[in-house]
């Protein structure tokens, strides 16, 4: 076939057509590939990625043949789906995608409409892989919202839903509670649902309500981790409370998990992107006004006092308003470039923006000359720091990654 990224592009990675009816027809097309292993499913607005990322450390340390699948990749499209941390090599990745196109022809045959998305066939993609691969317990974070997200047409062991925030409004309504009401999509009858403990107002409450409608029965996750977590920043003592609630109710589902093993992944689990250092420069995946909160937290915690130029750039259906005053109280300079995306919002609107605030800011034309210029003027000892979005993230850590 065609080269397999040139394919995946090809199937528009920006379009959404939300419904669970052509991941049934294709998991039933390929014998039900999902089936191979026990899952954990993962939902949320913030934290579902690091979420994952210790669960299947830790799956792996109790020897688990561990598959994960998440969204969406800094760099290549391979790092979505892991084995054992391994991501997929493009043969491999080839091979899937021609086993998923004979077993579904009416997806490059048939009408736009019934044609797998971008999302659904990535999803389908990875649950071959494991299939192929042996794997013994798979853990699958949910792309966006919840209830029609591709990723429910599974019949997990275990749900989970990290911390909620406004995030795709207008996909998944314009409330919190709304919002934890499509992530609560995700419970199933008999399946044991563990949500994080730190929640907006109304959000705690929408999750039980959803949980009892669906007969999925209800914990709330310890609200903090008692050990060493490695992925930075206070908020990851929630996630890794989170992460060792699901793992203690897969352990309920018949799934062979220690405490030793659950601490010791915790423990090790990486996760780039997120509060990542590299050459210099602190690289996070913020991308929403809750995560921006965050990071600046981590930044009081992890540099205390340090002045900060920060590398920035967001989405344009993202609240860039709720971020900027966050950020604005602990940034010293901004340093404004488009991240790449057809979706980036102007760098000029967020300047205007903080231009209003008062604060200081520039724009640039790319990540490269950004940073440049974020190093230069961090020379008297401050931090270089790069947020707004994964994609920018994404470049920015390839930019870095080649020194």
């Amino acid at each position: 076939m065609q080269d397999v990224h040139a394919y995946l592009e090809g199937l528009a990675p920006l379009s959404m057509r939300l419904g669970l009816e052509r991941m049934a027809l294709a998991l039933e097309a390929l014998g039900h590939p999902e089936r191979c292993a026990p899952i954990l499913h993962v939902a949320g607005t913030n934290g579902k990625g690091s979420t994952c990322a210790m669960a299947a450390a830790s799956l792996r340390l109790a020897g688990h043949r561990t598959g994960l699948y998440t969204s969406p990749h800094l760099l290549r499209f391979n790092e979505r789906i892991q084995v054992d941390g391994a991501p997929i090599t493009d043969d491999e990745l080839a091979r899937a995608a021609l086993r998923v196109r004979a077993a579904c022809p009416w997806h490059d045959a048939g009408p736009a409409e019934r044609r797998l998305t971008y999302f659904e066939f990535a999803t389908l993609l990875a649950l071959v892989h494991f299939e192929q691969a042996g794997a013994t317990a798979l853990v699958l974070e949910v792309g966006l919202g919840g209830r029609l997200d591709a990723t429910n047409a599974v019949s997990p062991a275990v749900t989970a839903v990290a911390r909620i925030g406004l995030d795709h409004t207008q996909l998944l309504g314009e409330t919190i509670e709304r919002i934890a009401l499509e992530k609560a999509g995700i419970f199933k009858p008999g399946v044991p649902a563990v949500v994080h403990a730190h929640q907006p107002d109304g959000a705690l409450d929408a999750l039980r309500a959803g949980a009892r409608r669906a007969g999925a029965p209800f914990t709330v996750a310890p609200a903090a981790w008692p050990a060493g977590v490695a992925l930075r920043g206070p908020h990851q003592q929630g996630n890794a409370g989170l992460a060792a609630g699901a793992l203690r109710a897969l352990r309920g589902a018949g799934v062979r998990i220690g405490e030793p093993e659950i601490a010791a992944g915790i423990a090790t689990a990486a996760w780039p992107g997120r509060l990542e250092e590299l050459d210099g420069v602190l690289l996070d995946g913020a991308h929403n006004p809750d995560g921006a909160e965050a990071l600046v937290a981590a930044l009081d915690a992890l540099h205390p006092g340090r002045a900060v130029e920060l590398v920035f750039g967001v989405l344009g259906d993202k609240d860039h308003r709720g971020m900027v005053a966050a950020l604005a109280t602990r940034v010293r300079r901004f340093h404004l470039v488009a991240p790449a995306s057809p979706r980036a919002r102007p760098p000029g609107e967020v300047a205007a923006l903080l231009a209003a605030m008062g604060a200081r800011s520039d724009e640039h034309r790319g990540v490269a000359e950004a940073l440049a210029c974020a190093r230069r003027l961090a020379a008297d000892g401050a931090l270089v720091a790069v947020a707004g979005s994964l994609y920018l993230v994404g470049e920015a850590r390839g930019l870095l990654d080649r020194g």
